[in-house]
């Protein structure tokens, strides 16, 4: 039976391929106050603003392709059972070929209704105000917000109680309710983690690479496959 390696993924993993980390050492997001398009308030108070900052978001994710660090990760399905829990919202682990991808903030590439949030469904063109589901209600980005329950959370921990391994991607783990993930995994669990300026230091079962994601999981691959 293959060992089960959890990955957990943030901005980091998609910066090499365009896309720009989530915030700006501003604060903002692609010039744009976070609180404005990105909370459940933002929504309401210029509905027509949030839907064009996400229908551009779309078109700059057709613009961009996996890099190396996503194809190398799908390269280890082949020796691990392989599940990846990331906090991006783009597509590009799935392009790669990872076949086992768990979305914690949504996904840009999903639109959900207004009315039943159960109600998600595939979207690759621009949405507008008057697009909405069957049921007649407005449809929304399918993102987890600011202020928002984070839906996938539970059946993440329950993947990270399972680890054999935990590795850890372009992301600093400071933000809630992800940041609580590691601490599920089985004690005493080799862990590695990748990050061009990390904020901890290699000890005892962490093995910490101070690189950039490409380089971090090329070094991970090797290791791995000794």
């Amino acid at each position: 039976m293959k060992k089960h390696l959890v990955v957990l993924t943030g901005a980091g993993m998609s910066a090499e391929s365009g896309i720009k980390t989530f915030r700006d050492a501003d604060g903002l997001w692609e010039g744009h106050d976070v609180m404005e398009v990105a909370t459940p308030e933002g929504f309401k108070a210029n509905p027509e603003l949030v839907l064009d900052f996400y229908n551009q978001r779309r078109k700059q994710l057709f613009e961009v392709t996996p890099n190396t660090a996503h194809y190398d990760l799908a390269k280890l399905e082949d020796y691990f059972k392989v599940t990846i829990i990331t906090q991006n919202v783009d597509d590009l682990h799935e392009r790669a070929g990872s076949s086992n991808v768990i979305h914690l903030h949504g996904e840009l590439l999903k639109v959900r209704s207004t009315g039943d949030e159960r109600d998600v469904q595939a979207w690759q063109s621009d949405l507008v105000l008057g697009d909405t589901c069957q049921k007649g209600y407005q449809l929304r980005p399918h993102i987890v917000w600011f202020g928002e329950d984070v839906p996938m959370i539970e059946k993440a921990i329950s993947i990270c109680e399972t680890a054999d391994i935990l590795t850890i991607i372009g992301t600093s783990m400071q933000v809630y309710p992800a940041a609580g993930l590691m601490h599920y995994v089985p004690k005493n669990t080799p862990t590695y983690f990748i990050d061009p300026k990390p904020n901890i230091a290699s000890k005892e079962n962490l093995t910490v690479i101070a690189e950039p994601a490409t380089v971090g999981v090329s070094k991970i691959l090797s290791m791995l496959n000794k």
